[in-house]
C-alpha cells in the first residue's frame, strides 16, 4: 500500500511560510521508463485491452515520475471500472495531496476507510490533509489513530511530531520522534522533524547535527538541506547558506520552500535580481501561493518597479483574498506610485480583515498627513498606538505633527519613544535635537546632533546641525569644522554652503569671500535674516523670503484649519465715536526694551490693544512692563500654532502685527493662517517678507522709497520720519547726566586720541569697508579705532586681516575690542568715543538708536536694501541727518577724516545732536504712536471700502510739531499716496 510521509516541515529561519514537504520520490531508471511507455503505448492502441493491474502501474509509475495529472486521469480510469479498489482509492488520494486538492485527498481516503476501517495509510493520508489544510489539531487527532491502529507505523510518528510542533508541543513532537527513530533507525525524516524540535527550543547545534544524520541516511533529502541553510543563514554565514539551498533545490527542483528562502537571503544580501528570480520559481513550484507572489511584490517595490510590484501583490491577493500584509504593501506601491484613492482602500481593506494592523494604521495616516489632514493622522497613529508599542514610525509621525503645531514638549516626548524603540536612528536624534533647539535646549539638542554623528558619521545634516548648534552657543570654530565635514560628506549642500558662509562672516573670514557670494546667488536655501546683510541683488532676497513664506504656508497647511472667516467690516473713526480698532501685536519680547511703552501710549478711545506673547515669562522689567501696560496680554508661548490662530480670530483682531518676521522663534505659520483680515510686518525683520498673506510693511520713506518698491511684496506704509521705535526718552533718560560714570581706561582706550568707533554686530563687516576704516586709521595716525568683541572669536581674525594694513601704516594698537556690556552701560559708555562708524552691508539698527541717544555722532551709507538704509533714517529723524549720511564710500572716508580733523566741527555736531534728544521725532514715542494709529485707522478703512490693501504714507501734522526749526524734513510728502 501508498503510504504519504511528511519530511521535516521546514524551511529555514528565512522562510515566509513552512510546509512539510511530501517525500521526493527517486526518478525511474531507465528499465522502469521503457516499461512505462511500453504499457502507455500498448494503451493506446487498444485500450479496452489494458486490464485493471496494468492501468493500476501506469497511475503508479506516473505518481512515481511526478507526472500527477497523467496519475490522476489513470486513477480515474480505475476508479470508473471499479470504485472499490482499495489500492487504487489509496493512490488516488496521494495524488489529490500533490495537487493539493486537500478535500479530494480526504474524501478518497474516507472512501478506503469505508472499505478497510482500519488502514492506517488512510488516518495518516487524512492527518496530512488536514494539516496543509491548516487544522493542525484535526490532524493530530488522525495521526494518533494511526499510530494506535499500528504501533509500529513510523511515517505516522514522524508526521505526528511534525504536527505537534507547529502546535509547540515540542516535548510531544520530541517523543514521537525517539519513538519513530526506535522503529527505524534510518528514517531521515525523524531526524529532520527532530531537528526542527531542537531548533525551536533554541538548540541550534543539536539541531544542526541531527539535519546533518538526515542526511547521510539520505544525501538527497532537501528538506534537510533546506533546513541547514535555514541555520547557517541565521548565523550570517549567507555565502554557505545560499549553497546549501541550491543544493535542496537540485535535489527537488519544485521545492518551494527552497526557492523562497534562497531569494530571501539575496533580498538581505542587496540581490535584489537574485531574490526576483528566486520569487518567480517558487510562484512556479506553487502558483496557488500567495506568499511568493507577495515577496515577488516587495523585490519589485524595493527595487522601484511599481507596476510590477502592484500586479505581484494582486497575484497574491487572488490566490488569497484574505491576506492582509498584501493588501497593506499593494497600498504602499499605489501611495508611491500616486494611486492615493486606491492606496486607502487597500489600507481599509486591510484594516477591515485585521483591524489591529500596526502597519495598515501607520500607512493610512501618512496617506491624511501627506494630505494635510492632520487630525486624522493623529488619531490613526495613535491608533497604532493601542495595539503596538513596537514600531517607531507612528511615534516619529506624530513627533512630526507636534512639532509642526509648535508643541514641542509632546514631540520630544515622541521621539523619546522612537529612540526607545531604536537607539541607534541617527535620523530622530537629530529630529529630536532640531526640536530641544527649537525648545531652547540647546545643550541637549548638541548631544543629540553630536550622538547621531556618533551613530552615523556620514550623515552631513548631523554635522551641519551640530554646526549651527554650536554657533548659537557662540563656539564658532568648532561650528566652522561642523560646516566643512557637512561639506565634505555632501558638496550639494546648500544650507551647508550658506550657514558656512554666515559663520565665516560673524568672525570676519573673508578668504575668497567674492568667490562664495557668487556661489551662493543661485542657492535657493538663503535664510532671509541672512540674506539682509549680504551683498546680493535685493530681488534675490525678495525671492529667498517667498520662498520661506510659501514652506509656512505650507507648515500652516498641514493644521487642515478651515478658512477663518472674519467679522464685517465697519469703518472707525478717529475720534472715539464709533467701536474700537482691535490691535494684535505678536512676537518675541526681545524687541520689549524697544517698544516698552507703546503698548500703554494707544488711545483706548479708539484702540484695542492685545499683546500675544511667544516666549515665556523670563521675570525681566520688560516683560512685567508690557504685561501691566497692555490693555490685553495673552501668553500663548505653550499653545500651539493652529490654537494660537484660532485665539486671535476669537478676539476679533482686526488688524495683526507681525513684529519678529524671519527672527529666532518667529512663528510665521499663524500668519499662513490668516487669522486677522490685515496682517502687518513691522520692527522685527528690516526686510520684506515675500508673503502673499502679509498686507502691509510699516516704514518710512528714506528707509524704503516707492522706487524700490519692486523688491517689496508688502504695500509700503511710510511713517512719517522714522519707522524705527525706540523707548529711550521713557527709560534711559538717567545716560544724559553730565557725568558719566564710565572712563576711558575702564576699556582701554586712550586718552589722548580720537576715538572711532563701531558697536554693530561683526557679521556686518565686509573687506570693503574694513579697508575704509584703515585707510582712515592711517590718515588720522593719533587715532583708534573701538571694536565689540561680538562674536569674540571674531577678534583673532579681524587683528589677523590687519597685515597688510599694518605693512601700510596702520598700527596694531589702533584696533582695540571691549566686551558686550548690560544696555544701560553700553549706551553711557558709548560717549566716550568721538564719532561712529557705521557698517553699510547691514546698518546699525538698535545699536544706532542707542548711540544717537548717547550723543555721538555717526557717518553711515545707505544702499538699496532696508537693512542698508536704517541707520539714515535714525540721523535724519534726529533733524541733523544731512551731517552724517554720505553717499559713497569715497565720502563716508573724507566725511571721517574731515570729522576728526575739525573738532570744532566735530563738537558742534555733538553738541546739536545731544540738544535735540528730547525734541527731535527720533526719540518722541508718543508722536510715533500717534501717527501708527493714523496708519492702522487708513489700514482699515480701506478695507472696510472693499478696496485692496495699498501704499499710502502718513503726512506730518504740522500742528503737532515741536521745535520745528530743530530739524528738517527731507522729504517732502507724496500726494499721490497721502494718508491724514
Amino acid at each position: 500500500m501508498l503510504s504519504v510521509r511528511c519530511g521535516g516541515g521546514g524551511g529555514g529561519a528565512a522562510a515566509v511560510e513552512e510546509h512539510g514537504a511530501v517525500r521526493h520520490h527517486r526518478p525511474l531508471t531507465p528499465r522502469q521508463q521503457q516499461q512505462l511507455r511500453t504499457v502507455v503505448e500498448s494503451l493506446r492502441l487498444d485500450p479496452l485491452e489494458v486490464d485493471e493491474g496494468a492501468r493500476l502501474e501506469i497511475a503508479r509509475q506516473s505518481y512515481r515520475a511526478g507526472d500527477y495529472k497523467a496519475a490522476l486521469e489513470h486513477c480515474n480510469a480505475v476508479y470508473r471500472a471499479n470504485p472499490r479498489l482499495l489500492e487504487n482509492l489509496l493512490l488516488l488520494g496521494a495524488v489529490y495531496y500533490q495537487l493539493r486538492e486537500f478535500d479530494m485527498c480526504i474524501a478518497k481516503n474516507e472512501e478506503a476507510v469505508a472499505i478497510q476501517p482500519n488502514c492506517p495509510e488512510c488516518f495518516n493520508s487524512i492527518a496530512n490533509a488536514w494539516r496543509e489544510k491548516g487544522d493542525v489539531d484535526n490532524a493530530i487527532q488522525f495521526y494518533v489513530h494511526a499510530v494506535q491502529l499500528r504501533p509500529t507505523f513510523a511515517d505516522a510518528w514522524t508526521n505526528l511530531a511534525n504536527a505537534y510542533t507547529r502546535k509547540g508541543n515540542l516535548s510531544q513532537a520530541a517523543e514521537c520522534c525517539h519513538q519513530a527513530l526506535a522503529l527505524n533507525p534510518h528514517l531521515a525524516d525523524a531526524y529532520c522533524n527532530l531537528g526542527d524540535v531542537l531548533k525551536a527550543q533554541g538548540l541550534y547545534r543539536e539541531a544542526y547535527s541531527h539535519y546533518l544524520d538526515a542526511l547521510n541516511i539520505k544525501p538527497t533529502f532537501a528538506n534537510a538541506w533546506n533546513n541547514i541553510a535555514g541555520l547557517l543563514m541565521q548565523w550570517g554565514d549567507f555565502n554557505k547558506a545560499a549553497l546549501y539551498y541550491k543544493e535542496a533545490i537540485k535535489c527537488n527542483p519544485a521545492f518551494y520552500d527552497a526557492h523562497l528562502n534562497l531569494g530571501n537571503l539575496y533580498k538581505v544580501t542587496g540581490m535584489r535580481q537574485d531574490a526576483i528570480v528566486c520569487f518567480q520559481n517558487a510562484a512556479r513550484a506553487k502558483p496557488e501561493n500567495a506568499v511568493a507572489y507577495g515577496n515577488l511584490g516587495n523585490a519589485y517595490h524595493e527595487q522601484g518597479q511599481l507596476d510590477l510590484a502592484i500586479l505581484s501583490y494582486r497575484q497574491a491577493i487572488h490566490c488569497n483574498s484574505s491576506y492582509v500584509e498584501a493588501y497593506n504593501n499593494l497600498g504602499n506601491a499605489l501611495k508611491d506610485a500616486g494611486r492615493n484613492e486606491e492606496a486607502i482602500s487597500c489600507y481599509q481593506t486591510c484594516l477591515a480583515l485585521q483591524p489591529s494592523h500596526p502597519q495598515a494604521l501607520t500607512n493610512l495616516g501618512n496617506v491624511y498627513m501627506e494630505r494635510n489632514m492632520m487630525d486624522i493622522a493623529a488619531s490613526l497613529y495613535m491608533a497604532t498606538l493601542t495595539v503596538t508599542t513596537g514600531l517607531s514610525a507612528p511615534y516619529n509621525n506624530l513627533a512630526m505633527i507636534y512639532k509642526q503645531q509648535g508643541n514641542c514638549n509632546h514631540a520630544i516626548t515622541c521621539f523619546n519613544e522612537v529612540l526607545r524603540i531604536d537607539p541607534m536612528a541617527a535620523d530622530c536624534l537629530v529630529n529630536r535635537g532640531n526640536t530641544f533647539k527649537e525648545a531652547g535646549r540647546i545643550t541637549e539638542a548638541i548631544q543629540d546632533y553630536f550622538h547621531a554623528v556618533t551613530i552615523r558619521p556620514t550623515m552631513a545634516e548631523a554635522h551641519a546641525n551640530l554646526a549651527a548648534a554650536y554657533k548659537d552657543t557662540g563656539l564658532l570654530e568648532a561650528s566652522i569644522i561642523s560646516y566643512k565635514q557637512a561639506l565634505q560628506l555632501r558638496q550639494d549642500f546648500p544650507e551647508a554652503t550658506c550657514n558656512l558662509l554666515h559663520t565665516l562672516q560673524c568672525v570676519c573670514d573673508w578668504d575668497d569671500r567674492a568667490e562664495k557670494f557668487v556661489e551662493m546667488s543661485s542657492l535657493p536655501s538663503v535664510q532671509p535674516f541672512h540674506a539682509i546683510a549680504y551683498p546680493i541683488d535685493s530681488t534675490l532676497a525678495l525671492e529667498i523670503s517667498r520662498t520661506y513664506a510659501a514652506h509656512y504656508s505650507l507648515v500652516a497647511s498641514r493644521f487642515g484649519l478651515p478658512t477663518f472667516t472674519h467679522s464685517y467690516p465697519v469703518p472707525i473713526s478717529n475720534d472715539g465715536r464709533t467701536s474700537r480698532l482691535r490691535i494684535g501685536d505678536f512676537g518675541n519680547h526681545p524687541l520689549s526694551h524697544l517698544m516698552g511703552s507703546i503698548f500703554g501710549m494707544h488711545n483706548q478711545d479708539t484702540i484695542e490693544v492685545f499683546c500675544y506673547a511667544l516666549s515665556q515669562d523670563d521675570g525681566t522689567e520688560w516683560r512685567q512692563r508690557i504685561r501691566s501696560e497692555a490693555e490685553h496680554f495673552i501668553d500663548v508661548s505653550s499653545m500651539s500654532s493652529d490654537m494660537i490662530a484660532k485665539v486671535i480670530n476669537e478676539d476679533k483682531i482686526q488688524i495683526l502685527i507681525n513684529l519678529n518676521g524671519y527672527t529666532k522663534g518667529a512663528r510665521n505659520e499663524i500668519f499662513a493662517l490668516q487669522p486677522a483680515p490685515i496682517q502687518v510686518s513691522y520692527m522685527g525683520f528690516p526686510g520684506t517678507t515675500g508673503a502673499d498673506y502679509i498686507d502691509y510693511l510699516v516704514t518710512d520713506e528714506f528707509v524704503s522709497p516707492l522706487k524700490f518698491s519692486h523688491i517689496y511684496s508688502e504695500k509700503l506704509v511710510h511713517l512719517p520720519h522714522c519707522y524705527f521705535v525706540n523707548d529711550y526718552k521713557q527709560k534711559n533718560r538717567d545716560v544724559l547726566g553730565p557725568v558719566c560714570p564710565h572712563k576711558r581706561a575702564d576699556y582701554g582706550l586712550p586718552e589722548d586720541k580720537f576715538i572711532f568707533a563701531c558697536f554693530n554686530q561683526l557679521y556686518k563687516m565686509d573687506p570693503d569697508i574694513f579697508n575704509t576704516w584703515c585707510n582712515i586709521l592711517k590718515r588720522v595716525p593719533n587715532s583708534a579705532l573701538w571694536l565689540l568683541r561680538f562674536p569674540a572669536a571674531g577678534e583673532m581674525r579681524l587683528r589677523a586681516s590687519l597685515a597688510d594694513a599694518i605693512s601700510k601704516g596702520v598700527r596694531a594698537d589702533q584696533i582695540i575690542f571691549t566686551d558686550v556690556a548690560a544696555k544701560n552701560e553700553h549706551i553711557r559708555r558709548s560717549a566716550l568715543a568721538d564719532l561712529f562708524l557705521d557698517t553699510p552691508l547691514c546698518n546699525g539698527h538698535t545699536t544706532g538708536t542707542d548711540i544717537l541717544w548717547a550723543g555721538l555722532p555717526m557717518i553711515t551709507l545707505p544702499l538699496e536694501k532696508m537693512a542698508t538704509r536704517v541707520a539714515g533714517s535714525l540721523c535724519l529723524a534726529t533733524g541733523i541727518g544731512e551731517e552724517m549720511v554720505v553717499n559713497s564710500l569715497e565720502e563716508y572716508e573724507e566725511r571721517a577724516v574731515s570729522l576728526a580733523e575739525n573738532p570744532l566741527k566735530l563738537e558742534a555736531l555733538t553738541n546739536k545732536l545731544k540738544a535735540v534728544r528730547m525734541t527731535c521725532p527720533l526719540f518722541d514715542t508718543a508722536r510715533w504712536v500717534k501717527n501708527l494709529e493714523r496708519a492702522y485707522l487708513h489700514m482699515w478703512n480701506l478695507h472696510c471700502s472693499g478696496r485692496h490693501p495699498q501704499h499710502f504714507k502718513v503726512v506730518v501734522l504740522f500742528s503737532e510739531i515741536v521745535g520745528l526749526d530743530s530739524f528738517k524734513l527731507q522729504y517732502p510728502p507724496c500726494p499721490s499716496y497721502r494718508c491724514h
